[in-house]
């Protein structure tokens, strides 16, 4: 078996809407050996992991996989398996999986499971690899490629056990704490996006100018000054004490001479803890002597240079929780302590609690395990008792004197119990001290009863409260105090998403979404834009790049200007690691014509339109999805589109289609150019309205550029279905000029030469042909025209052959350009292969001039130019060569030949 790729998806994918890991496997002669011809393996399978006898498979109930391993299946199906069960079997709950055969080429599977931990999930797949290759006869055993799944530090034999511990291991590294996974989960109930943004706890939640963020209960709406005056215990009992909430009495020292000089005017016990400590480290209390005073203000000097000595308020410990002023829960916290048993030293008994499942360390589990630190040896000996002591059965032993749960302490809820009056001295000091999320340490007595009636008081405000102890007590009802949070962040109502328009097609994505951009900014709005020249936040460009994929689509989902995201989706991008996003508001898919065949699986139009089909397959139930009923290849996409579908031709009048007539009949959605009259207008719920005239968009060259008037359309219907109203949408359009400093490298216009110059990116055979067109139209009586024509080298014979056969119908000179998209072909084939397109059309090769470096073509092209003449440069550096045009001398003399550059004469015959 050899492993050739892997990919991680995180979003949408052309194999699933889920995010998934693919690995792509050659069996080579395992493919003559499905598991009904490999004896033994089924059996030797479920002896090292009989948890498989479980899956149901293809057949939907426990046992399926094994009659399909025992009737033949192929084992690339085992391994998908193999894997999930790996990560199931670590602690993740994954379930879903899939493994299809690859087109064209006999026993390439590519093997695709769900994860939750991409490091996890890549580690289940190497493991499922190698535990299923353990299994074989040695003659078919061999492996190769395991490291372009993950590589590993030390590869060794492996060992289910060992796989299993390996992938849990990765899991818990990448785990949330207890309050950090609830809020993540209570926002992906509400269908709030979620992004983490480091390797711990900050979490964006939310788009845009919409999201919020949250590191554990720490939200983006808890004020610094807040949390400040929580970090300063001295402080927010001042605080709390001017606004009429029971606090106790007590002073701040620095010294331990300090500290026994206050107390003596405080009544005992007392209670010495840090100024500014946090999850009770450092905290004692019912210090009655000044011998226990002196080492309890040691313990709290370890966490603070100042220490507070306060008196000791009567009742059980309480934490109450509140969220946007208003309490949502309350527990009990209880000590860490054990029972006798008459038997077992307290060493054992704590052992025995700490087999707890539900017990960890720190806080990644709703408990933490009990430490029998020299802390809790100073709480025993006070109870005249060691660790290896046996207390009789019965006897209660204390190893902690605070109750929070991070020093091991349990929680009895009791929300429903608590007083008014004591819920609203919580509410209270939360409000006063300014904290949108608040834990109020509460001691009561009775928690029924009203603490002014009783004793007690607030002890602590606290920032970033845990939440675990609501979300799992110890005793008591489970309270889902998350989802408060998220809508005190997102009330109900509110919007966490920004609209999210995302357009694909072989070509004008650039233009459409540039289209776009200026439709929503006329509209006072902040566009974050993503295209093939770069990043764009408004009117700053952020990134400059190909920015088409995934990680410029989040960079701007990410920003918190950004009101509207326009999302160019290139095929690469797609197929590398799906979509940025789980679902869009607007998708379009704007054509599909041949350009990228022969890459990465994708060999014919319609696996391109199964990738390009991924975007309108993602827009939301109650989006719309924006396709063009004049390509065939679109036009199928209807059936698994989501949301509405809106209709974009250039067909309209008497012409339409008859299913678009029929679509709007029955009150549907489309744009369309009547040719007849030059009128744009849009159809939606039975209602027409014209746009305007294709000529008034500059864009479009007074209607000539027939591309731009189909962009045009794509962008307001795109504009339309996301809300923009339609005179924003013509006011925009009739300002969009195709300049460079508007629409860099798409139908730039230079006319200061004395001749015309146009620059555009057409860089596929359909592209040069719509060029071609604009240019015959727009073509001069007596002047000539001139190509400067190249394609990438990594596409087909065929697509290089056709832009020289394309352009010979165009152009009267054409000059043949490499360099800088050879892209591993030889020098001089590019030029070659589209001389040999040109020549099959009949073009005379004396009219062709190949030139191999970019820069000197596009001189050379401008050098054979008179007045009157159209020179189409299409680039790759499209700044590079635009400052070339703008920096060239026309009235220097001619050249036959570019500056310093080298003609490669065409082959002849």
């Amino acid at each position: 078996m050899k492993v050739l790729e892997t990919a991680v998806y995180r979003g949408p994918h052309l194999y699933s809407a889920r995010p998934m890991i693919r690995v792509q496997l050659d069996l080579g002669p395992l493919e003559d050996h499905p598991t009904s011809r490999l004896p033994g393996f089924t059996e030797a399978l479920l002896s090292l992991m009989p948890s498989l006898q479980g899956h149901g498979c293809s057949y939907g109930h426990a046992g399926g996989l094994v009659e399909r391993m025992r009737e033949g299946t192929w084992l690339g199906h085992v391994i998908e398996h193999v894997a999930l069960e790996l990560q199931s079997l670590a602690g993740a709950r994954t379930t879903r999986g899939k493994t299809r055969s690859v087109k064209g080429r006999p026993g390439v599977y590519n093997v695709m499971f769900a994860y939750e931990d991409d490091t996890a999930g890549r580690l289940a797949g190497r493991f499922a690899v190698e535990l299923v290759a353990g299994l074989l006869p040695d003659d078919l055993n061999s492996l190769e490629g395991l490291d372009r799944i993950i590589p590993v530090d030390e590869p060794a034999p492996l060992d289910l056990a060992s796989a299993v511990e390996a992938i849990r291991l990765a899991l818990r590294r990448a785990a949330f704490g207890p309050s950090t996974a609830s809020l993540v989960a209570a926002a992906r109930r509400r269908g709030i996006p979620v992004e983490r943004m480091n390797g711990q706890s900050l979490i964006q939640l939310g788009w845009g100018r919409r999201q919020r963020l949250i590191r554990a209960s720490v939200t983006s709406q808890t004020g610094l000054i807040a949390a400040e005056i929580a970090g300063d215990k001295a402080e927010a009992k001042a605080v709390l004490d001017r606004v009429g909430v029971p606090v106790a009495r007590g002073v701040t020292v620095r010294t331990a001479a300090e500290a026994l000089t206050a107390s003596k005017g405080l009544k005992r016990p007392v209670v010495a803890k840090p100024l500014d400590g946090n999850h009770g480290r450092g905290v004692t209390t019912g210090l009655m002597t000044d011998a226990q005073l002196l080492l309890a203000f040691e313990e709290a000097a370890r966490h603070s240079r100042r220490v507070i000595i306060e008196e000791q308020l009567p009742g059980h410990d309480h934490r109450v929780l509140v969220v946007a002023g208003e309490v949502v829960a309350v527990a009990e916290r209880v000590p860490p302590h054990v029972t006798g048993d008459g038997v077992s030293t307290v060493a054992q008994l704590v052992e025995a609690v700490n087999a707890d499942p539900r017990r960890g360390v720190g806080h990644e589990a709703v408990l933490t395990r009990i430490r029998l630190d020299a802390y809790a040896a100073e709480i025993l000996s006070r109870q005249s008792l060691t660790s290896e002591s046996v207390p009789e059965a019965g006897r209660r032993v204390d190893l902690h004197t605070a109750a929070n749960l991070s020093a091991g302490g349990t929680a009895v809820d009791r929300t429903e119990e608590i007083h008014p009056d004591n819920a609203a001295i919580a509410r209270r000091a939360a409000l006063a001290v300014g904290l949108d999320v608040a834990g109020i340490d509460l001691l009561a007595p009775d928690i029924t009863r009203s603490v002014r009636e009783t004793g007690g008081g607030v002890v602590e405000v606290n920032a970033a409260p845990g939440l675990r102890m609501h979300l799992d007590p110890s005793h008591g009802q489970r309270r889902d105090v998350a989802a408060p949070i998220v809508a005190s962040l997102f009330p109900r109502g509110s919007r966490a998403r920004i609209p999210v328009l995302a357009v694909t097609g072989t070509n004008g994505k650039s233009t459409v979404g540039r289209m776009l951009a200026q439709i929503f900014q006329a509209g006072g709005q902040t566009v974050g834009l993503t295209n093939t020249s770069g990043v764009y936040i408004g009117a700053e460009k952020v990134f400059s790049g190909d920015a088409s994929g995934p990680r410029s689509a989040r960079m701007v989902l990410r920003d918190p200007t950004v009101d509207v995201a326009v999302l160019e989706c290139a095929r690469g991008g797609i197929l590398r690691e799906g979509l940025a996003f789980d679902r869009c508001d607007v998708g379009a898919v704007l054509n599909v014509q041949p350009d990228h065949l022969g890459l990465k699986g994708i060999d014919t139009l319609e696996d391109l339109a199964a990738v390009k089909s991924v975007v309108v397959e993602s827009v939301s139930r109650r989006g719309v999805s924006v396709l063009n009923a004049d390509d065939p290849l679109t036009i199928r996409m209807a059936r698994h589109a989501g949301g509405r579908v809106c209709w974009f031709t250039m067909r309209g009048g008497a012409d339409a289609p008859g299913f678009v007539l029929k679509h709007l009949a029955q009150g549907g959605m489309a744009v369309l150019h009547d040719p007849a009259t030059g009128l744009i207008t849009l159809h939606d719920r039975g209602q027409q309205h014209v746009v305007c005239h294709a000529r008034d968009i500059p864009a479009t060259l007074e209607g000539q550029a027939a591309f731009n008037v189909q962009n045009a359309l794509a962008a307001a219907a795109m504009a339309h279905a996301a809300g923009a109203p339609l005179h924003q949408i013509a006011t925009a359009l009739a300002t969009f000029r195709s300049t460079f400093e508007q629409n860099p490298g798409r139908l730039n216009v230079f006319d200061d030469h004395g001749f015309r110059v146009i620059l555009d990116y057409a860089h596929n055979p359909e592209a040069l042909r719509a060029l071609g067109s604009m240019v015959a139209a727009i073509r001069p009586e007596n002047g000539r025209t001139i190509g400067m024509v190249s394609i990438p080298g990594d596409r087909q014979d065929a697509e290089i052959r056709a832009m020289g056969e394309i352009g010979a119908e165009y152009f009267d000179h054409m000059v043949f350009r490499e360099s800088p998209d050879n892209r591993g072909r030889p020098k001089g084939e590019v030029i070659r292969l589209m001389t040999e397109g040109a020549m099959s059309a009949g073009y005379d090769p004396a009219r062709i001039s190949g030139v191999h470096e970019e820069p000197k073509a596009a001189e050379h092209a401008l050098r054979m130019a008179r007045r009157g003449d159209v020179v189409v440069v299409m680039p790759t550096r499209i700044e590079e060569i635009w400052r070339l045009i703008q920096e060239f001398r026309p009235d220097t003399a001619p050249s036959s030949e570019p500056s310093g550059g080298v003609i490669l004469e065409p082959p002849h015959g």
